[in-house]
């Protein structure tokens, strides 16, 4: 039995698909995602994955990382029978470069495969890869912003499966308590509820769009605070944690020039990867821990602090990632500015602040209690404001937003 790759490549959303040009030997014509034969191990299955990549649509390992690889799955169709390895890559754009092999090529919400005449086993395939509610409560890597658009994902396509809207609220429900930190996605999944009617077919419309505008807005957002860095002539910012708003923020144009200084963020560590990844393309980065971050920005070893946000309270606090209090404090004491950095939907209609806990600290043997909190309150006092796609929110700004948020959580009453 052959094996052969699937790859769903994935931007802000959507795959690309890829429609078979009549130079392949079998399903001309057909759509499918970017696939080849095993030619080794199919255990090591990747590497053929990270081929066809490189070969179909030009891209390479640096510009695209993997999220996931499915099980294997059989297929079988009129006597011919296969394996199929799925797998799943973010994009960092929607540039490619198609050869010989593909006659077309589109970037859809995956539940077009369901539309479309596809090879078969396509969208079993993609279910293999995709995020389910699990991915959302148990990612501790990645910012709000794209948890957030993983739980729109899943809700985009439990709606394309599902037979009733309550079998999608009951989905809806799970994704928006599975992160209560994080208000980006109680206010996504509550707007694309609230905005639909009673068809599984209009929350599937609506989860769409709705990851379309979140992309637009989590790029506008990082735009606007590259704007103001390059407009007020920060040189030298310092951040922690991993945003990918003020990751998308520091490596635009406006904010390139800006030597950064990055805390490694305890516990998780995220911050090394954002240095890691300044560096490659070439950024003046320094890496310092937690505790000497705020020091080091009263000592002037940054003109500005970004921040992140998990949430904003309606009252203009910010939930973010802990370490980000001290730092914010030192910084209003030196004078420096500090600036949370996120789309809208991170505002919350409420005060309610829900912490989450890293684990023990200590595995000796004497009666020692622990606090290791991931997430921490900053008052909006230090605050200089809350960059959105909308333009920076003072305190009155955020609540305004914030009761629009509370509004959209009707739909569950």
């Amino acid at each position: 039995m052959p094996h052969v790759v699937t790859v769903f490549l994935r931007h802000g959303g959507r795959v690309l698909l890829a429609r078979r040009s009549e130079a392949v030997g079998t399903y001309q014509g057909r759509w499918a995602g970017v696939s080849g034969y095993v030619e080794g191990d199919p255990a090591d299955a990747e590497r053929d994955a990270r081929r066809e990549l490189a070969e179909e649509v030009g891209v390479r390992e640096a510009d695209a990382d993997l999220v996931r690889a499915g099980a294997p799955l059989p297929v079988s169709d009129g006597g011919r029978e296969w394996t199929v390895h799925p797998f799943l890559f973010d994009a960092g754009s929607r540039d490619v470069d198609t050869n010989e092999e593909l006659a077309a090529v589109e970037w859809v919400h995956p539940t077009a495969i369901r539309k479309r005449e596809t090879v078969p086993g396509l969208w079993a395939a993609y279910r293999r890869v995709a995020p389910a509610v699990e991915t959302v409560a148990g990612d501790e890597t990645h910012g709000s912003a794209w948890v957030s658009l993983r739980a729109l994902e899943v809700l985009r396509d439990a709606a394309a499966e599902a037979d009733s809207r309550d079998a999608v609220a009951s989905v809806a429900r799970r994704l928006r308590d599975a992160r209560p930190t994080m208000a980006a996605v109680e206010n996504r999944v509550n707007r694309v509820m609230a905005e639909s009617d009673s068809e599984p077919e209009s929350v599937r419309r609506r989860a769409e769009a709705a990851i379309d505008d979140a992309a637009e807005a989590d790029d506008a957002a990082a735009a606007c605070a590259a704007e103001l860095v390059g407009e007020r002539g920060y040189d030298r910012l310092a951040t922690l944690s991993r945003s990918g708003t003020v990751l998308a923020a520091l490596e635009a144009t406006e904010a390139a020039d800006a030597a950064v200084l990055v805390a490694e963020s305890r516990p998780g560590g995220e911050g090394v990867g954002v240095a890691e990844r300044l560096a490659r393309d070439g950024r003046d980065v320094t890496l310092t821990t937690d505790a000497a971050l705020p020091g080091l920005v009263m000592a002037g070893e940054a003109a500005a602090v970004l921040l992140g946000a998990d949430s904003v309270l309606a009252s203009g606090g910010v939930v973010n990632k802990v370490g980000s209090l001290p730092v914010a404090l030192a910084a209003a004491r030196a004078g420096v500015p500090v600036f949370a950095v996120c789309a809208r939907d991170k505002v919350r209609g409420d005060d309610r602040f829900v912490g989450e806990n890293a684990g023990e600290l200590y595995d000796g043997e004497a009666a020692i209690g622990t606090e290791n909190p991931i997430f921490e309150v900053v008052p909006a006092d230090p605050l200089s404001g809350v960059v959105t796609e909308s333009g920076v929110l003072d305190a009155d700004g955020v609540e305004a937003v914030a009761a629009e948020h509370a509004a959209l959580a009707s739909w569950d009453e």
